[in-house]
């Protein structure tokens, strides 16, 4: 059986690099292009230091056409408000698309206009919902049938999986509050005073409070996945990590819920899922889904109080794989009719 055939655009970054790495180890698909605006000529080691030796693909200054051309699926790896402004000539190649920019993820064009800033080049695409938004865990079957998907934001995904089951559930109601914190990486490549190490190796700080771009996201998420008038209200931290997000979410629930009912809940909503894990005897941990795909998540539940019970539920996971390029070769994988699991299975190292 032939290789499926696909395309990088926007590969000197880190989640490019991630992509890049996946594929070229993939059993039934081969990456034939990677373009980008950058180390034009160069080979892609030049950038990520891990490939050396393990390919002779060079970086391609494509316009976006030509570097889809013949192929069967492109992953783009381009910035946010830029992925949009090339859709259009993409879409028309035919190729299925996998965008990891949060430019297709949202319903609402005013949300995008909030939060990202500016006007959508566009906003039809996001109206009609030409893309799925890619968690598997939720919308596995609509990503099989797909030609174009949204790949979901790190921060984003670690919440939802999160909250999923208690969304899923009709549990999830009310006000949310999420503290999430990430590491060095989610911040790209291009260094910047927020990523620049001696300041970054001793320091936690917050950035965005309340304003985040994947605040609207994780709403509309979990929104259609049965949570009820949800309110988020959602503070990340950088923390002096390079790879990795910890979520911490705080909800309320029936004061009859007991611990037993929701770590049985847990347990049912993920038992078949790939990529989801709930720990046994520990809570979630960064270390653990560093490297890999996977994501840990947990929960527990405090006693009445006012007539509700506080529920803490916790996710970890990579912000570039299961956050980031790795969930987004999942879906390619779904997409292609292929098991999912493809290139994604390694547990990562330890420590």
């Amino acid at each position: 059986m032939a290789k499926l055939r696909a395309a990088v655009i926007g590969g000197s970054g880190y989640g490019g690099g991630e992509m890049i790495r996946r594929l070229l180890h993939h059993p039934h698909v081969e990456l034939v292009r990677v373009s980008s605006i950058d180390h034009v000529g160069e080979p892609l080691s030049a950038v990520h230091l891990t490939l050396e030796g393990e390919t002779q693909l060079t970086f391609e200054g494509l316009p976006p056409a030509e570097a889809a051309k013949d192929v069967d699926v492109v992953m783009l790896g381009l910035p946010h408000k830029v992925s949009a402004t090339v859709m259009r000539e993409l879409m028309a190649t035919g190729a299925r698309i996998v965008d990891m920019s949060g430019d297709f993820r949202l319903r609402d064009v005013r949300s995008y206009e909030e939060y990202y800033g500016g006007k959508h080049p566009c906003p039809e695409e996001l109206e009609k919902g030409t893309f799925v938004y890619g968690l598997p865990e939720l919308n596995r079957d609509a990503i099989k049938k797909a030609r174009y998907v949204a790949s979901p934001g790190c921060f984003a995904t670690t919440v939802e999986l999160a909250l999923l089951p208690l969304a899923k559930a009709g549990l999830l109601e009310g006000e949310v509050e999420v503290v999430g914190i990430t590491g060095s990486s989610g911040s790209g490549i291009a260094p910047s005073a927020g990523t620049h190490h001696p300041v970054r190796a001793s320091n936690l700080r917050t950035y965005k409070p309340l304003e985040h771009q994947h605040l609207p996201e994780i709403l509309e998420t979990l929104a259609h996945a049965g949570a009820k008038s949800l309110a988020l209200d959602f503070v990340p931290v950088s923390a002096p990590l390079p790879r990795g997000i910890f979520a911490t979410c705080f909800a309320h629930v029936q004061k009859d819920t007991t611990p037993a009912a929701l770590t049985k809940l847990y347990a049912e909503t993920y038992a078949k899922e790939p990529f989801v894990r709930v720990p046994h005897g520990r809570l979630p941990e960064v270390v653990a889904v560093s490297g890999s795909n996977h994501a840990e998540v947990g929960v527990q539940i405090g006693v009445e109080h006012g007539g509700a019970r506080l529920v803490v539920a916790f996710a970890a996971l990579d912000n570039l794989i299961k956050g980031g390029a790795g969930q987004a070769i999942q879906s390619m994988n779904l997409m292609l009719g292929l098991d999912e699991r493809e290139s994604l299975e390694d547990p990562g190292g330890y420590p």
